[in-house]
């Protein structure tokens, strides 16, 4: 036990550090990225010394470093700023997105595991067969298919042609079902690529061998060592998948008008509203952090090799 109590301390000591080079790194590279805010903000009808006065009242004028460390004082009082195009608090902004953009994400992960699971373990106890090498080619023609241009298909079916979903933004419970479909079909694939190798990977292991000369029943073979076994990497992955896909929604919000936290971004970036990106990827870094830590720790606690590892 206390190995595992060092083992989840050391993640998190680890995590805090990944956390404060992640800030260091995302100050750095927006300090080096071209154009000036203030001016694309004031443009040229506003004499420079408005301009200079605009840039002292935000701060700007101080030294990168004094900036930084003003910066990460406040984000450590939960005060990302003011956002230099709307004069929006920043904080507000972000947590005003970010339940559109949880949601997407939830869904999309329900969807995925749902329907990649079942098709993926199937496949696997199936191998070989026509409904396997089925399976293969459609992760393979999936996998292949941009998110964004699977989007632009949908709402031209759906959307312009059969007229069944809204074409954008949020409009009630039907306005989910394309961007849930435009992120979860690639994922789909992906998850069951990876459960049927992992299927087929513990059926010829030993222990399921040995399971099949005592006379076990195939349900029972296959709920007691193969499913539990093989859902091991495929748990992991839920956590490791999740800050991918709230950060990674931002193509999908911005074809369909999402009001999330991705299509935030994608303006703030387009309009170069330093407070508002370093406030996003900063909490997309901070759930990267915790989901990785997590499943660190929920593998130690399902993998048996690495639960007698701690307790030694």
């Amino acid at each position: 036990m206390n190995g595992f109590f060092s083992f989840v301390a050391r993640r998190v000591v680890y995590g805090v550090l990944v956390v404060i080079s992640v800030t260091v790194v995302l100050f750095s590279i927006l300090q080096m990225m071209p154009g000036d805010a203030i001016e694309l903000l004031g443009g040229s009808r506003i004499s420079k010394n408005r301009i200079e006065m605009m840039r002292t009242a935000w701060g700007l004028d101080k030294p990168p470093a004094v900036q930084y460390l003003y910066w990460l004082r406040n984000l450590a009082t939960g005060n990302m700023g003011v956002s230099i195009m709307t004069s929006q608090d920043v904080s507000r902004m972000i947590m005003s997105r970010l339940p559109y953009t949880l949601l997407l994400t939830f869904l999309a992960i329900a969807v995925q595991y749902l329907v990649a699971i079942p098709l993926g373990l199937a496949a696997g106890v199936c191998r070989d067969s026509l409904f396997d090498r089925i399976c293969v080619q459609v992760t393979v023609i999936l996998r292949a298919i941009p998110s964004f241009w699977l989007g632009i298909l949908l709402i031209l079916m759906f959307s312009v042609k059969l007229r069944v979903f809204p074409v954008s933004g949020y409009n009630g419970p039907s306005s989910l079902a394309l961007p849930v479909l435009s992120i979860s079909l690639p994922l789909i694939a992906d998850t069951m690529r990876l459960t049927r190798s992992e299927v087929v990977e513990v059926m010829a292991e030993r222990h399921v061998t040995t399971a099949r000369a005592k006379g076990l029943t195939g349900r029972s073979i296959l709920i007691r060592h193969v499913l539990r076994n093989s859902m091991v990497p495929v748990t992991v992955m839920f956590f490791l998948m999740f800050p991918w896909l709230v950060g990674g929604s931002v193509v999908i919000e911005t074809v369909f008008s999402w009001p999330g936290m991705g299509r935030l971004l994608w303006r703030s970036v387009s309009q170069q509203d330093y407070p508002v990106i370093q406030g996003i990827i900063f909490i997309i870094a901070v759930l990267t952090v915790i989901c990785s830590t997590i499943g660190d720790i929920v593998l130690s606690l399902l993998d048996p090799r690495i639960k007698g590892a701690l307790k030694s």
